[in-house]
């Protein structure tokens, strides 16, 4: 049985990964901040942690618990938008999504990077990226500490691959689309299901490489 990890998986896009997986017949281990999420994933079938990204001692927890598992697919989800303005940022505001978006993963990611290359086949290490972090497409400063932490996040992605891909974790940073969550509002373009089975598809078709891709939920290559 094929397993994979969610992070971030209380709702939205994560929970929804989680359910599709675990539909398939999948193992799936999947992280919430709170104990109703992580009962909410029992009842999906999922193994939950209960795990707060942007705190370390909860992150070394975690790492200790996944110690010795092998992972087909890890995604790292948990992410926050931040202000809805542009310009002056309040030390709050950058250190919340700075933290959630980009420390967590410079934490995370060589945790869950060695279980990835333990799995049996090719296994994928996934980050929830977003079009608005590449710099060579950049059309509009808009959202512009969301978009420096997701600029940031790849860069995080980039050396885990450097670090890791040789050694058989094959690293993507995924543009979810325009998904009709809480972040992306109810006008957006894709329901949560359809994003989700996308990501699963564009994973499951994935080759094996040891540099890091940046792609769309449906397979489009984004220039970083």
């Amino acid at each position: 049985m094929p397993t994979a990890l969610v992070i971030g998986a209380s709702r939205g896009i994560g929970l929804e990964l989680v359910r599709q997986y675990r539909n398939d017949g999948w193992r799936v281990i999947a992280t919430a901040r709170k104990q109703e999420d992580c009962d909410a994933l029992a009842a999906l079938g999922a193994e939950p942690h209960k795990l707060d990204v942007t705190n370390v001692e909860a992150v070394a927890g975690v790492g200790w618990k996944l110690d010795g598992e092998e992972l087909d697919v890890a995604i790292l989800n948990a992410g926050v938008y931040g202000p809805r303005h542009d310009g002056f940022p309040s030390q709050a505001d950058f250190d919340s999504v700075m933290h959630t978006n980009v420390l967590a993963a410079m934490r995370l990611l060589p945790v869950i990077a060695p279980l990835v290359c333990a799995s049996r086949g090719n296994g994928k290490l996934a980050v929830l990226s977003s079009r608005m972090g590449s710099l060579s497409e950049r059309t509009s400063p808009a959202g512009s500490l969301y978009r420096a932490s997701k600029a940031a996040l790849n860069s995080v992605l980039i050396d885990t691959a450097l670090t890791f891909g040789k050694q058989g974790a094959t690293c993507i940073a995924f543009h979810p689309g325009w998904v009709r969550t809480d972040m992306g509002g109810a006008g957006a373009d894709l329901s949560v299901e359809e994003s989700a089975s996308g990501i699963r598809a564009t994973l499951a078709a994935l080759p094996a490489s040891d540099q890091a891709v940046y792609q769309t939920y449906d397979g489009e290559t984004i220039g970083w």
